[in-house]
């Protein structure tokens, strides 16, 4: 039955028109590097491409949307943070933190989808922007859908409250926690430091340095069955965690993630990753620097009913 499946083959990306480096996002995403925006419209271009390219082979379903010059959204290439599509037919907006982040919630992207899928319930909580409250998609959340569990690591994009409500609403049990980097700074996305595939849940537990609350999202992955493979700050640091599992149309699972993720990887941590599904990586270099996202930010699943 659809409504417990992990993953689909339907994916929505959007093709940039205006990739640049963001000031607004990166006062607290550690992971984006200035000075490294030269011709960064046309690498990222590059870059998209050849990951859609890799996806399309790979029988993946890509609905690629186009950007517009205007309004000027410069993250726009990472549409799961502001919508998401559900089995049971909702699309759910979501308040932004960086107030340049919130124009790209755009009607043209929201008609592409409409067009191939039933969308049979909206849920808009971009209000909460107006109380500074936050939470951004499935950047905010890491959804074990079969389990309808959530895992949150809260920051100033994603807000308690706001994180129990969508939980209550969506009928999940929420897994909130606290994720820090080396230096203690609060890790901005939980999509960075945990991934979970149907099988398998990939995280930098080390970045959980409450050990009760370690201990809870440790007991909550293990109680699902699902195999935990540890990933280092290292290897956090370099988007291991970052990773999406997919499906292609004839159901065949992969691991997605960018060039960078797979080459900090172990053999070991390959061989048990590869035991489950096969990898598809591509290389998200300027994505990566100038952006601080990397190929699961990408991506926005599709779970709508097709048409």
């Amino acid at each position: 039955m659809n409504s417990l499946k992990q993953t689909t083959s339907h994916l929505l990306m959007i093709k940039p028109v205006a990739f640049d480096f963001n000031a607004e996002t990166a006062v607290n995403n550690a992971f984006q590097q200035t000075g490294s925006n030269e011709n960064a419209q046309q690498k990222a271009e590059a870059e998209f491409d050849g990951f859609v390219q890799k996806l399309t082979d790979a029988g993946v379903d890509v609905t690629v949307v186009k950007d517009t010059p205007v309004p000027h959204t410069p993250d726009s290439i990472f549409p799961n943070n502001w919508i998401s599509f559900h089995w049971d037919g909702t699309l759910i907006l979501y308040p932004m933190y960086a107030v340049n982040r919130r124009a790209e919630r755009k009607a043209h992207v929201v008609a592409a989808i409409a067009s191939k899928f039933e969308v049979s319930n909206r849920i808009d909580l971009s209000s909460e922007e107006a109380n500074n409250k936050f939470l951004e998609g499935t950047g905010s959340m890491v959804l074990d859908r079969p389990n309808k569990i959530a895992y949150a690591c809260l920051s100033p994009r994603t807000d308690q409250s706001l994180f129990e409500d969508w939980c209550n609403q969506m009928a999940y049990h929420g897994c909130s926690f606290h994720s820090v980097d080396e230096t203690g700074g609060e890790i901005y996305h939980t999509n960075v430091m945990i991934c979970v595939a149907d099988k398998y849940v990939v995280i930098c537990s080390d970045s959980i340095r409450n050990a009760k609350e370690r201990a809870e999202v440790i007991n909550t992955i293990t109680n699902t069955g699902k195999e935990i493979i540890e990933i280092t700050y290292s290897q956090m640091n370099r988007f291991a965690g970052n990773m999406l599992q997919v499906e292609n149309k004839d159901g065949k699972l992969f691991l997605v993630m960018s060039s960078q993720a797979y080459h900090s990887l172990t053999a070991e941590q390959l061989a048990k990753l590869e035991s489950h599904n096969p990898i598809i990586h591509s290389d998200l270099t300027t994505i990566e620097t100038n952006g601080g996202g990397s190929a699961r930010c990408m991506m926005a699943e599709v779970f709508l009913p097709a048409k």
